[in-house]
């Protein structure tokens, strides 16, 4: 289970099969995130009919609530919250940058303080594989340091060589068979750091690699320049994991450029407060000129929501802030995210990326940067408020 069967390339993207214990997970795939063992309105069940098979579950959470040693004496997380395809478990390095102000960090591991009740706790390498395990993820990540994209070069190469001293710590804990470790490639926007740190873990041997500290305010350019670099360093036979992407355009965009799985709460998220995926971009359901559109969100989706309920039905929701609104809507953009992703692996092995790339991207409106940046930084500063997604 440690390699990933290329089926297909097209050009640096990659269509592929990734084995876990739960399951064979068509590549390239979208993780959709159930950040406390639950993707946000939504049931597994509701979660399996859009089409996904793997979900992303966080350590951090699961350990503060309800608590690692709940989840393993009611049978580990599948189970706990009857899912019975693939969990991807993120180590909880993300959350504890995003709460900058509540932990400090060494090089035995991380000293922090809850952010549901003052509490303090310790993370450290070993530590974070025993959880993961207890847990019973398919895929289970190491304890990295994420940081700021605009750090110093100093300050990113201290935190690289840290990841990787946890990371040796992290290979020398994991004891579970069948329960691949990847580690996560640091070094912020410098190329040569990223370099250093691709070699320097690979030479390890681990069961697939991802590329961290990313999408964290710096511009979409330099997302997809270093995720390029870095891809052209990682073995062709391991999985590649770019954390934390998961826009419509980043994943087509990162898919050319050799990535295999992806995650991101973007969809659900954007869902909860209205903004809605279509072909050509994103729509706000609250605007006056869906208030009598007759049509689904996009007539050609064939999604629960889409098959059963007006645009005009979904913008009287949200303006009621009734509580149905919030799932349709989930439901919607995670469709539209599998559907994307399906057409992207179709268009793979059947030698028509490019052409589906040039095509989608020619139709679908993104964000302008400024505006995209600018809403990245508010969430990352709600996020120190109350981490909930």
């Amino acid at each position: 289970m440690n390699e990933i069967r290329i089926l297909k390339t097209c050009g640096n993207a990659r269509a592929g099969e990734l084995s876990t214990q739960h399951g064979i997970i068509k590549t390239p795939v979208l993780c959709p995130v159930g950040t406390q063992g639950s993707v946000k309105t939504l049931t597994p069940q509701d979660v399996k009919d859009v089409g996904m098979r793997i979900i992303l579950a966080n350590t951090y959470h699961l350990y503060l609530r309800p608590g690692i040693p709940v989840i393993a004496k009611l049978g580990g997380l599948h189970k706990f919250m009857n899912w019975d395809g693939a969990i991807l478990t993120d180590s909880g390095g993300y959350q504890l940058y995003s709460l900058s102000k509540l932990r400090q960090i060494n090089d035995e591991g991380v000293i922090f303080r809850s952010h549901i009740d003052g509490s303090r706790h310790t993370f450290t390498p070993e530590l974070a594989i025993k959880y993961q395990e207890l847990i019973g993820a398919d895929i289970i990540m190491v304890l990295d340091e994420c940081i700021d994209h605009n750090e110093s070069r100093e300050r990113v190469w201290a935190a690289m060589v840290r990841t990787h001293q946890w990371a040796e710590r992290c290979q020398k804990a994991h004891n579970k068979q069948g329960q691949p470790l990847y580690a996560i490639v640091q070094g912020g926007v410098f190329p040569d750091l990223r370099k250093q740190s691709a070699e320097h873990l690979t030479a390890l041997n681990f069961d697939g690699y991802a590329i961290g500290g990313l999408s964290i305010g710096e511009p979409k350019s330099v997302t997809f320049d270093i995720t390029e670099q870095t891809t052209a360093l990682l073995p062709s036979n391991k999985p590649r994991y770019l954390m934390g992407v998961g826009a419509p355009e980043d994943v087509v965009e990162c898919v050319a450029r050799g990535i295999d799985i992806f995650d991101c709460a973007m969809p659900t998220r954007v869902a909860r407060n209205g903004a809605l995926y279509t072909r050509t971009g994103r729509i706000d359901i609250e605007n006056a000129v869906h208030k009598e559109q007759e049509d689904p969100i996009e007539v050609t989706c064939n999604c629960y929501t889409c098959r059963n309920f007006s645009a005009a039905y979904l913008h009287h929701l949200f303006r009621s802030k009734e509580l149905l609104a919030y799932r349709l809507a989930t439901i919607h953009n995670l469709a539209f995210m599998s559907s994307l992703v399906q057409s992207i692996r179709t268009s793979i092995l059947d030698s028509t990326f490019d052409a589906f790339r040039k095509q989608f991207l020619s139709q679908y409106k993104t964000t302008d940067e400024q505006t995209r940046v600018s809403q990245k930084q508010k969430w990352l500063e709600t996020r120190q408020k109350d981490t909930l997604d």
